[in-house]
């Protein structure tokens, strides 16, 4: 099972962005962002299950959406509104698989 997240980049405050990850091989399971920033612990950010439910950090809803594509290999992120404290490296995790990491900017 591979695991390898996409779309990071910088983005002024307030703006958005949206991270992919595409997992390959057989696994069909609860898909989990999770991001951590410079000096600080994993924090956990959102997931989906295969039925489509999804849950948030308090502080993300509502800007933040998770989503999945039908094959269950893939799952997005869109981030709105961002704030310069969001800047982290973003990772996905599939049960105990995890991608490289997409690297998030926010600053003017």
């Amino acid at each position: 099972v591979q695991v390898m997240e996409s779309g990071g980049g910088l983005v002024q405050p307030g703006g958005s962005l949206r991270l992919s990850c595409q997992v390959t091989g057989t696994i069909l399971d609860a898909m989990t962002w999770y991001r951590r920033a410079p000096g600080s612990q994993r924090e956990w950010v959102s997931a989906i299950t295969p039925s489509g439910q999804t849950a948030y950090t308090d502080s993300m809803k509502g800007r933040f959406n998770i989503s999945g594509d039908s094959a269950k290999t893939s799952v997005y992120l869109q981030m709105n509104d961002l704030k310069p404290e969001e800047a982290a490296i973003y990772y996905c995790n599939v049960r105990e698989h995890w991608g490289q990491g997409a690297i998030v900017a926010v600053s003017a």
